[in-house]
């Protein structure tokens, strides 16, 4: 689920996040055209995008997060991701149940 935020004050989503019980919350970058193939992961996953944009799909569909955008990614869920042409720049995190 997507949810467009707006937000990309880094110290604002790590507080939000970790509020919410996200855990290992780092930044990651990635290079234009980095690719994920499909994968999966064990425990409920966090992607907040702070600049730029990638491109995520699932089985159920295919989405364009950018700047200000939230997707939550459940555990065990099957997903891949493409970055897009100016890079990206994105909160991760973890969350056990």
């Amino acid at each position: 689920m997507v949810e467009r935020t707006g937000i990309t004050d880094r110290e604002e989503v790590f507080k939000k996040l970790s509020e919410e019980g996200y855990e290992n919350l780092y930044i990651w970058r990635d290079a234009p055209g980095v690719y994920y193939d499909w994968h999966t992961h064990p425990f409920d996953e966090v992607r907040w995008v702070l600049e730029g944009e990638i491109t995520m799909g699932t089985e159920e569909g295919v989405i364009t997060l950018k700047a200000g955008d939230r997707l939550n990614v459940p555990a065990g869920t099957r997903h891949w991701a493409k970055v897009g042409e100016e890079g990206v720049v994105y909160v991760c995190g973890s969350k056990r149940k």
